[in-house]
């Protein structure tokens, strides 16, 4: 047993160095370390060798067996640093080819122009607050002072995620959130995407709002008349007229639509296609919050007054660029993209 144990040390040793694949190494291995391989076979032989030789032949036969262990993995490993320093030779960087130019990526238009906006405001003295986009009815709905049968709740605008749990159909919610967690004075900004079941060349089932509201005591409409005034001179230019146009919204009363004047026919109207001869272009709603909301929150309306007004992005950035067709602004087109 000892010389055979010697002559597979001396085959299997020659074998390994003429092996040239790891392939080839994975096959020697098994033959010889395996389950069914020669060294295995030698010991389940020992139980026959006597009792008096088993020390030696086990101790030599772990040494045969380490000796071929450690030869599989010095092949092994010395056939993959060849096989390394052949990939790196051959994938060499000829750094004598000119370089290939990476285009940074620019803002999105929607984001530019909500972060216009939102700088504007808090240049005025607002703050920015934040809120969920799945709301719950309550906040979305009632404390807004929107009935249980208004359209609104119609499941062709709202996306309702549950029973009780919608996609946010605007940025108005957060006007309670704020509102039920501070007190007077306050004036504060929500920019957020908001939800709605709509889909057009002016619409999209995913928009971005703004908005705004502040709250004190002996807050009137000529303050949200200023405020507005100041903000959207500043966002289309400080030559922009405006005017205010008497509206209904649940949650404020009065309430009013503002409309710019019509860039491209300087307020003329005739023959525009983007005011469609009217002179005007709509642009956000607006109006002193409604009593029934400041109850709501739990706030005295023979105390405190406020306004509030929203305006969509999408509406601003299409208004500022003459751009026709929501959709673009989500298509991913970087023609579009690239002229931002």
């Amino acid at each position: 047993m000892k010389a055979a144990l010697e002559q597979i040390r001396h085959d299997a040793l020659a074998a390994l160095q003429a092996a040239t694949t790891e392939a080839e190494i994975e096959q020697l291995r098994v033959r010889y370390l395996g389950r069914k391989g020669e060294l295995t076979n030698i010991v389940r032989g020992l139980r026959d060798v006597e009792p008096s030789e088993r020390p030696m032949l086990g101790a030599l036969l772990n040494t045969v067996k380490d000796d071929v262990e450690g030869q599989v993995e010095r092949a092994l490993a010395d056939l993959r640093a060849a096989s390394r320093r052949h990939q790196v030779a051959s994938e060499a960087v000829d750094v004598t080819l000119p370089g290939r130019r990476r285009v940074p990526g620019h803002i999105h238009p929607i984001t530019q122009t909500m972060e216009e906006i939102v700088d504007i405001f808090v240049g005025l003295g607002f703050t920015v607050a934040q809120g969920p986009d799945i709301e719950d009815d309550y906040h979305n709905f009632t404390a807004l002072n929107i009935p249980a049968d208004h359209p609104a709740r119609d499941m062709q605008d709202t996306l309702f995620v549950s029973d009780g749990y919608l996609l946010r159909t605007h940025t108005s919610p957060v006007q309670i959130r704020v509102m039920e967690t501070q007190k007077p004075p306050l004036s504060a900004i929500v920019p957020g995407a908001c939800y709605r079941h709509d889909y057009d060349v002016t619409h999209s089932p995913m928009f971005h709002q703004v908005e705004g509201f502040m709250v004190d005591r002996h807050i009137t409409f000529g303050d949200l008349k200023g405020v507005l005034t100041m903000a959207l001179q500043r966002i289309f230019g400080s030559q922009t007229r405006l005017r205010f146009r008497a509206s209904f919204f649940p949650f404020t009363e009065p309430s009013a639509e503002i409309d710019i004047a019509c860039f491209a026919c300087d307020g003329r109207g005739a023959a525009c296609a983007l005011c469609k001869a009217t002179g005007w272009l709509e642009i956000l709603g607006s109006g002193l919050i409604d009593p029934n909301v400041f109850a709501a929150v739990g706030y005295d309306p023979e105390t405190v007054s406020g306004f509030a007004f929203g305006m969509a992005v999408e509406r601003v950035a299409m208004l500022k660029h003459q751009i026709d067709d929501i959709r673009l602004f989500f298509a991913n087109d970087l023609r579009f993209l690239r002229q931002f």
